[in-house]
Parts: C-alpha cells; structure tokens; sequence
C-alpha cells in the first residue's frame, strides 16, 4: 500500500491506472484552460495567518451545511461518468461520503443510476439535475430522486451549452470507450481498471439508458445527450423545477453578483459559486475570486457554497474564512477513486480532514464555526474588480 500523505499522491496513482480519455475527462478544462488553472492558482494566491499561545484542544470540524449535519464543510461535488473512473464508482464514492459523514452529490451523467446509489448506501444523497429540453424526463427524474429519498436538489445552471473541452474531443472520450487502436494501447497497460470494468454490467449512463424516450443503446445515447441540454433555461424554469421538487434546493454554477440575487429571490436554499470546474466558459473568473463579489451582494440572505480548484484541506479553511457555509470537492476525490475505488475516497476525504484541522489549529480557532475573515490574508487586488 502506497503512503499517501496529499491529494497529488493519489492524483499520480489515479493517472496511471485509469485509461487516458477519463483522466483527461477529470483533469482539464475548456479551450486554454486558464480558468482551470486560475481556480487553483488564485487558492494559492491567499495567505493562511498563523496565530499562537491560543488553546487550540478539542477541535471540531463538525458544522452543517443547508441544515443537514456533516463531519466537516464539504461535499462531493456531481461528476459525470464517476462510473467510468472506476467500476460502480458513484456507488463507492456515495458509501465513503456516507462512511465518513459528508454529502454526496451524484450527477444526473452518472453510470450507476439514481437506484443502484440508493440500493448500496443507507443514508439520503443530493442529486444534481440538468435542465433538459424533454420536460417528460426531467420531471421523471426529480419523481425518482423523491423516491429514492435524495435530501437535496442541486440544479446546475452552467451547462445550457457545452464549452469546447479539447481533450475530450481529441480523446474521443465516449461511454463505454470506442475501441480504436490508441484506445485498446492504452487499456491493454490498465488491467486493474479493466478487470473490474469486466466484473460490473453499469458501463452506461444509467440515469438515462432505459428511461429517456428511445434511448437505449450507446449510438442513440448520444444523439439524445447533444439534443438535450436547454439552451432556454431561465428564471421562469427554475421556479418550476423548485415548485415540483418541494425540497431543499441547491443552484450551482453562479458567477455574476445579479444571478445570485435572482437565486435568492427564486428561493433557493444555497447557491454555489462555481465555473464548472473551468469546463465552460474559459476566461472566466475563478470561483474563489468571483465568491466576494457575490458575498457582498447577497450578505445573509442565502446560504454560500463554493466550488472550483479545491485541493487541500487548506482550501477548504480558506473558503470558509471567505464567508462560505460549504465547499465541494470533485478532482479531488475522483482522484481518489481512480487511485483506489472506495478506499482511495476516504484517504482523499481523510487527507482534506487532516489538512483543513492542522491548519486551523495553525490559526488559532478550535471550531470550524468560528472561522473567519481574520484567519486569512487575502491580496489587495482579488476582489476581480475590473474597470467596465
């Protein structure tokens, strides 16, 4: 068993047992990627100060986030085709967010279905839902989320079209891979991955496959998928998807100061500032950069999450301190995953743990509620405050 003391470690185990086209998938961004790198790179940017001779004994990282308990501020972010990391992987990323006391978040681009997640976990999981222009479906989901007993639904905002992901395309990625002859190169090196890709039968999407109108094959998979995505998307829509769902709403990929005004007045529980992880729109800001703007415009009225460029524990300290309730990881625990399925989730889990509590010992606080602006140094020129 390798030693593994951060999250590059199981980034490096992750990389080289898992085929290319799903690390790529993971591990890039849209067009240049500057947006991408930014999201990391602005974490960077902020300084942790370091306080002493304060009784830092008996630390808790323990909070909630849209009232629900968790062990520490995170989630696992929604990641599409988590499945294709590693075999049944929303199934064991589900079991080790429940394991460890934080929400999971399963992506309606998930290989394992609503219902295999529900069949294998004993607690409830939030369920992200992309508009679609099949409201049929849409609404068939969010009846099977209620059903399955998910405590959160998370509507992603970002994605009415798809940003160029170069990777991707070059790669050829598709679920399950298309065999050309660099594909079959390539798997013939990843035979862990292999074998329990041939132990499993979910190497689909399976929110889909089997329950949109004539989909049921890979070919007819992917006409449906470039055809869905609701370029339409509005306010109005958003307020319908709330009224029929009726539970705690989550709206994420907010940016723009005006958007989450309007999150607040649709009456969303959360919103969570994020740029998809730096897959759509390339040159934007990144999440950690655009968080104060939105803070200042929406103060108290709606609980703030963040998510983008999280690697460490230290992220995390740093995002609260910013004013966020909650953070979500995805590369990070993805990594995990394909270094080493169920357990390479909770090292990855454990690691932020272990991170995000030195550190604010570090600061001189013993509770994650009482992290604030004075553990940090933020740079004088962050706030993105362009001239127009």
């Amino acid at each position: 068993m390798p030693v593994i003391t951060c999250i590059d470690d199981l980034k490096r185990l992750h990389r080289r047992r898992t085929p290319k086209m799903f690390y790529d998938y993971c591990e890039s961004g849209s067009w240049t990627g500057q947006t991408f790198r930014d999201n990391t790179e602005d974490f960077r940017r902020i300084r942790l100060r370091q306080r002493v001779a304060v009784n830092i004994e008996k630390r808790s990282l323990t909070t909630a986030m849209i009232g629900q308990p968790v062990a520490m501020p995170v989630a696992l972010a929604p990641v599409g085709l988590t499945g294709m990391q590693c075999a049944d992987g929303e199934i064991k990323a589900a079991r080790a967010a429940e394991t460890f006391g934080v929400p999971f978040t399963l992506s309606t681009m998930s290989v394992c279905s609503i219902e295999d997640v529900a069949e294998h976990t004993t607690k409830p999981f939030w369920f992200q839902l992309y508009a679609m222009r099949d409201e049929d479906f849409m609404f068939d989901l969010i009846q099977r989320a209620e059903d399955a007993g998910c405590s959160a639904l998370v509507i992603t905002l970002d994605l009415q079209v798809m940003g160029q992901r170069h990777k991707d395309l070059k790669n050829g990625l598709s679920t399950p891979p298309r065999l050309t002859p660099a594909v079959i190169a390539d798997l013939m090196t990843k035979w862990r991955w292999g074998i329990g890709m041939l132990r499993t039968s979910r190497r689909q999407f399976g929110n889909i496959v089997g329950h949109a109108k004539d989909v049921d094959d890979a070919t007819s998979l992917g006409r449906w998928t470039a055809e869905q995505f609701d370029p339409t998307l509005d306010w109005e829509k958003i307020e319908r998807i709330r009224d029929r769902w009726g539970g705690p709403l989550i709206l994420k990929g907010i940016l723009d100061p005006a958007d989450a005004k309007m999150a607040t007045k649709v009456g969303a529980d959360a919103i969570v500032v994020s740029n998809h992880g730096g897959r759509q729109q390339d040159g934007a800001l990144s999440s950690i950069r655009a968080f104060e703007g939105i803070r200042q415009a929406v103060g108290d009225d709606i609980e703030l999450h963040l998510d983008g460029g999280i690697r460490s524990g230290q992220d995390v300290l740093k995002a609260i301190a910013m004013g966020a309730t909650g953070t979500y990881v995805g590369r990070a625990f993805v990594h995990g995953l394909g270094a080493m399925g169920e357990t390479g989730v909770r090292m990855a889990l454990e690691v932020i743990r272990n991170e995000m509590d030195i550190a604010m010992a570090f600061a001189g606080k013993r509770d994650v509620r009482d992290v604030d602006r004075s553990c940090i140094l933020v740079p004088k020129d962050f706030s993105g405050d362009w001239p127009a």
